[in-house]
This record gives C-alpha cells, structure tokens and sequence, in this order.
C-alpha cells in the first residue's frame, strides 16, 4: 500500500461548492443565514431580506480555509512499481466579502456585494512527479470564481418582502494532466493509433487548460413575517454556463527519437457548468428569552456538471455528478445587549456519484460550528466564526489509457474560520 496527502486550498462543501459568504454564517453552520439578517452579508443568500434592515449597513470580512485530503490504498493494474510516498502537506486559502446595503425608504433597500461560491485548488506535489497515478489522475485542478451581485427589495406589507438581482460570475480554471516518462523499451497505448513507444525524456501531456470567463445568473427570494420573533426565507440562485476562454489542448503529444507521433489538439474554450441553489430558512426566537433557533435546507443541482467540454463539444473528462443538498441547524443566545453567541451543526452531501476521483475529492461531511458577536458603541460588531468540517472515506476507481488504472480511497478534513467586521449607519 501507498499513502499521499493532497494539498487542497479549499474543501470548504461538497464538490466545489463555497460556503464561505461571512463569519456570522460559518458559526452557525450557515443556518437560517437565508433569513436572519444580522449583517449585511444576508443579501448572498437571500436578497429579500434587506428589508429587515432600519438602517444603512456595510459589512466585509474574511474566511480562511485549512484543510488536507489523504490518499491512501493506492493500487490497480501496473502499480506494483510505484514507490511507497508518504506526505503531510496542509494547505489554506482565504476568501474575503465585502456587502453594502443602502435603505432607501420603509420600502426599498438596494445592495451591492462580492463574494464567491465556488472554487477549489488541488495539487499534487512534485515529489510524485515519477508517478503516474500524481500526475494522470492528480496534476492540477483549480477553479475558482467571484460573484459581483446587484440587488433590490421591497417591503410589500408588513409580513411580506420580495427582492432579487442580478449576479455577474468571473470564473475561471486551470486543469493539467500528464503521463510520467515510462522507462525506455515500454509503449503507451493510444486510442486510433495502437501501441507507440514512449520517449524517456520529458512528460506526455493529455490535458492543460489555462482558461477564464464571464457568466450571468440572477437570484430571487421572499421573506415572510409572522411577527417580530418568527420568519421564513425562501431564496433562489440561477447559476450561469461560464465559457472559459484561453489556452485550451486536450489529448496525447507523444514522440518517438524527438519526431511528433501524436499531438495535442487546440480548442478555443470550455465550458464550466455552475450549479443552481435553492434554500428554504426559518428563524425563530422564543418568547420572553434570549434564545433563538433557526435552520435551513439546501438543494444544490450539481446535475448540470455532466461533463467538462471543449466548444466544439469535445469531453474533456466526464463526471455526471447529481443534485445534493444540506440541512443546518443552529441556535443563537443574546447573551447581553454587547455579546451573542452562536452555534450550528450542517449535514452536506456529496456531488459525485459513481464516477469519482482524486483530483476534485468529495464525500458527505458534516460540519461543527460555534461563533460570538461583540456590538460596541452602538453601531459597530465584530463576528467571529469557527468550523471543523469532517469528511467521510471514499473509495475511488479511474483509468486513463495512458497510464495504470488506479484504486485509492479518499478522505478530506478541514478547519474553516471567519472574521467580520459590520457597521450601521
């Protein structure tokens, strides 16, 4: 047996989804984020609630993630030569927001916000760089993405409020894979041309995409008032197709004695398929207390992340994930008029199905939050937020037919904590 660890900056939910919109959300596992409004950041996942706000409020902060993904049981057809590995690498990453909210009568408020609900960034080390199974079925994946929302709502009565905007997406992604050089005298099998001898100097591509782009998408949500300790949320997310535009080449580019045998073919795009989000939240505090309860349920469709393709249609790399969702549960305590304290539990479940890999790991996870909150002089809060995130072992079956098939078992962790400073105006 063999063992790796892989460097992932960010492993923050399931497939590459980002739950990193504010520190206030991440302690309490982002339950009933859809409809508290306790900041300004409420807008990232329901715009409608703007209208709770009596006042003006900026808000921004920063969530950093640590996190590792072991690799372990690796094995298959032709691993018998690879080398026993063993790493520790840890890797984090930080994701700030900035959310402004301007009240503009007892009706309508407009916002503006950045954030980002996706990315992940996978390395395999260069240490593996003479293993096959590293560098075809690892090498580098990183998508990552930023959200440039435009929001407004309106207050149609007492209980109810409506809003809405418009979410411009600027995601882009990096993906490259290789075959190590075989040892002289071995041939790689290529589909369409046979068996070809593999030059022992250099590596074989078959895949490198440096490519970016920008997508539309739009969100609407309500809230509902049944007085002031008791609301509902309902929020929705179109998530648009981003055409990554860039440095697209995708197949074999091998040689024999430095004559090209097989070359790489050149694209002018891909595109990379966003999933939509819909999330129903509740928010509840009880009567005469200092205690609230508050949940929240979300469905993910990562069903639309069939494949990876060129625009000429060409797969790139198929993964027919399916929908997933997450259910939270949180509850705050209003310690005093200076501090609040918060915590949560979250239930997430994975994109992939049967087609798994390495190279973007996944797994159900379940997430332990706690946070606190100080107000000071009236207008001015500072949110903390923690989260450890627990993965499950995944077992994990790929082929390519440049390289052995390959068998492993995934398991990914990760520590997540938050900072934000808000101000009301």
């Amino acid at each position: 047996m063999s063992s790796l660890t892989l460097a992932s900056h960010q492993v923050a939910a399931a497939g590459f989804q980002l739950n990193a919109q504010s520190a206030t959300g991440l302690g309490r596992a982002f339950a009933g984020d859809a409809v508290i409004a306790d900041n300004a950041s409420v807008m990232a996942r329901n715009a409608a609630a703007m209208t709770l706000f009596d006042s003006h409020q900026f808000s921004g902060g920063v969530n950093v993630i640590a996190s590792s993904i072991d690799i372990k049981d690796i094995g298959g057809a032709g691993s018998a030569g690879i080398q026993e590995q063993n790493a520790n690498n840890s890797a984090t990453s930080i994701v700030p927001n900035i959310y402004y909210i301007h009240r503009l009568n007892d009706k309508w408020a407009v916002g503006a916000g950045i954030y980002s609900n996706f990315g992940t960034t996978n390395n395999f080390d260069d240490s593996f760089g003479n293993n096959n199974f590293a560098k075809v079925y690892g090498g580098t994946t990183e998508i990552t993405s930023i959200n440039y929302t435009l929001n407004a709502a309106y207050r149609i009565n007492e209980q109810w409020s409506i809003g809405g905007g418009l979410d411009i997406v600027q995601g882009s992604g990096k993906l490259k894979r290789e075959t190590s050089p075989n040892t002289p005298g071995t041939d790689i099998p290529v589909p369409g041309v046979g068996l070809v001898p593999s030059d022992p100097i250099g590596q074989q591509a078959v895949v490198d995409i440096d490519a970016s782009g920008v997508g539309v998408g739009f969100n609407l949500g309500t809230v509902f008032e049944l007085d002031e300790n008791n609301r509902f949320g309902l929020a929705y997310h179109y998530s648009p197709t981003v055409e990554a535009k860039g440095d697209v080449k995708f197949g074999p580019n091998i040689s024999i004695g430095g004559t090209p045998a097989v070359s790489q073919n050149s694209y002018d795009s891909i595109d990379l398929n966003l999933p939509s989000m819909l999330e129903f939240s509740g928010y509840h505090k009880i009567a005469q207390s200092k205690f609230a309860v508050h949940y929240s349920l979300q469905w993910i469709g990562w069903s639309v992340f069939d494949k990876v393709a060129t625009n000429t249609g060409q797969t790139i790399k198929d993964y027919e994930w399916k929908d997933g969702y997450h259910a939270a549960l949180g509850g705050t305590y209003y310690l005093s008029n200076e501090w609040t304290l918060r915590a949560g539990y979250m239930y997430d479940t994975a994109a992939q199905d049967k087609l798994t890999s390495i190279s973007v790991p996944d797994s159900d996870r379940q997430w332990f939050s706690f946070g606190a909150g100080y107000h000071f002089k009236k207008h001015h809060t500072v949110d903390l937020g923690v989260t450890y995130l627990m993965g499950k072992d995944v077992s994990v079956t790929e082929s390519n037919p440049l390289a052995p098939d390959l068998t492993a078992t995934t398991h990914a962790n990760a520590w997540l904590a938050g900072i934000q400073y808000s101000y009301s105006f």
